[in-house]
């Protein structure tokens, strides 16, 4: 990471502002070939910015922010300019041609992480981050960028480290009289330890935030599905007709209700005698849908629908001679409305049930896998007596911790992650 990037992290031109950002060893020198003299570190000054035959590009601020106390651990300068695309194209033509390369998407945030300004834990938040799209989403993933994962694995980290040094006092000096051996306060504590980890475990995934709460539209032909999905979502997104098949393929919509992210689907309806194959296909994907789905609504016949867990609806409440359930949890009419904020709310009840609440640390699938392996590691040690297995499982635990907040880990992890980023970030 020798060579020094930039790229456009603001907003992509016409814009009001472009904010450029330079790092890198040469950040200093190219930035005061094209305006003269920097400011002083971390105060804005107003520059004019010249080409290398002498022609005025722009006037704009210039921030610089000297290594290693910047976002990135190195010389770090922010170039706030007029936000045209000849402006931008001319900046980055003239950092150019003083050996400077466009940044790869993510590259600054990877050599924040490289130079030690963040762990892995706060740069999976901040992917998150950039990428939320509900306020719920945004909660969570702010808290795992400002470290409050980082903050509970090092504070573990540190009690293993402190339960091996006295393992390994028992290993070294165990023939000599001043050293006490381990006893069930030891592995009590361990115990303790473990059972941490395991209340961060229970709690709901992170992905299932990402994803949004799964809702499923289901029944068979012609019993308002497609209106109230239409209706949900509060858009036409779905074609209704009175033709039976009409919706053949699965149609998801994200949305967010009360700051919190759903996935409505509507599918095809669920027949035996399907007019044709893609109809056949559609209702197969339906039937799949129902199984994944977090809750199915479901607008058939009461008792039939498919799904681990189902609320019973009444569709075409407004209509007379309609079929009715004994027990529908809703009753609701697409057409007039009836029905459809209570219905809103109690899904929004029901999301929040199960999805991450604002403040609760919420792990992914590649930190909740280190974590119970971490976790699996100190049960073991609390029950071993041999000092020597005993030291083997804290290392593992405090293996799986280091794995965690990217103190060790692959190329190829990290290439995924940080590609997720936009360039500029």
């Amino acid at each position: 990471m020798n060579d020094t990037i930039f790229a456009l992290s603001s907003g992509a031109p016409p814009a009001a502002i472009a904010v450029v950002r330079i790092s890198g060893p040469l950040a200093h020198s190219a930035v005061a070939h094209l305006c003269g003299a920097l400011p002083d570190p971390r105060v804005a000054r107003l520059r004019r910015l010249y080409a290398a035959d002498g022609t005025l590009i722009d006037t704009g601020l210039v921030l610089w922010f000297p290594g290693p106390g910047s976002a990135t651990g190195e010389d770090l300068i922010e170039l706030h300019l007029h936000g045209g695309r000849a402006v931008v194209a001319a900046i980055e033509g003239a950092l150019r041609a003083q050996g400077l390369r466009r940044a790869d998407p993510g590259e600054f945030t990877r050599r924040a992480f490289a130079n030690g300004r963040i762990d892995l834990a706060e740069a999976e938040g901040l992917a998150d981050l950039l990428e939320a799209e509900t306020e719920l989403q945004r909660r969570q993933a702010i808290s795992l960028a400002s470290g409050a994962l980082s903050g509970w694995v090092a504070g573990w980290r540190e009690r293993v480290l402190a339960a091996s040094a006295a393992v390994e006092a028992v290993l070294d000096f165990e023939d000599e009289g001043d050293v006490t051996q381990l006893g069930p306060a030891f592995a009590d504590g361990l115990g303790v330890l473990a059972d941490e980890i395991a209340e961060v475990l229970d709690c709901p995934r992170a992905e299932m935030l990402r994803e949004g709460f799964r809702v499923v539209l289901a029944g068979p032909p012609n019993v308002g599905k497609s209106s109230l999905f239409n209706r949900l979502v509060e858009d036409e997104a779905a074609i209704t007709a009175p033709t039976a098949g009409t919706t053949r393929d699965v149609l998801t919509r994200s949305v967010a209700l009360a700051g919190i992210p759903f996935v409505f689907a509507d599918t095809a309806g669920l027949r035996a005698d399907a007019s044709d194959e893609v109809e056949a296909i559609g209702i197969g994907r339906a039937r799949g849908e129902a199984v994944r789905a977090d809750l199915v609504l479901w607008l058939g016949p009461e008792g039939e629908g498919e799904g681990a867990t189902i609320w019973e609806v009444e569709s075409f409440a407004d209509i007379d001679g309609r079929c009715t359930k004994a027990a529908a949890r809703h009753r609701v009419s697409a057409r007039s409305g009836e029905g459809i904020d209570a219905l809103r709310r109690d899904l929004v009840e029901a999301a929040r049930s199960i999805l991450p609440r604002p403040g609760q640390i919420a792990v992914n699938q590649r930190q909740s896998g280190l974590l119970e392996l971490a976790a699996d590691a100190l049960r073991a040690a609390s029950a071993e007596g041999d000092p020597l297995l005993i030291a083997e499982n804290l290392r593992q635990a405090r293996e799986a911790f280091d794995r965690l907040l990217g103190n060790s880990g692959t190329e190829d992890m990290l290439d995924a992650l940080f590609g997720r980023f936009c360039i500029g970030k």
